[in-house]
């Protein structure tokens, strides 16, 4: 009987990288989506149905729609402690946000 080597492995940013084609906004909107997906971790659950991820901005600001300006004074104070939180996220998703900007005119466009 013949021994069977599993060595050929492949990484899973090798398959993502051949099912897209290379094609880097793509790649770019899922890592973003990934990361939108741990801000109710990331916010507190106080804020996890007032608050979500609405966009980037270049120089690695992260857009945040609120549901109202109360809601964007408390997490503007918070702010150094959500980026705290959320810097194992970016690690893990080879990603830089730097600051925070968090605007309740956003959060009409959700709906």
């Amino acid at each position: 009987m013949k021994k069977v080597l599993y060595t050929d492995f492949v990484t899973t940013e090798t398959l993502v990288e051949e099912l897209f084609g290379g094609n880097k906004e793509l790649k770019k909107a899922i890592t973003r989506n990934n990361l939108y997906k741990f801000w109710g971790k990331v916010c507190g659950e106080k804020f996890i149905n007032r608050s979500k991820p609405y966009s980037m901005l270049g120089g690695g600001v992260m857009v945040i729609a609120c549901e109202n300006a109360i809601v964007a004074q408390e997490l503007t104070l918070r702010k150094m402690q959500i980026l705290v939180n959320l810097t194992p996220y970016l690690k893990s998703l080879k990603m830089n946000v730097k600051d925070l900007r968090f605007d309740p005119k956003k959060w009409e466009k959700l709906d």
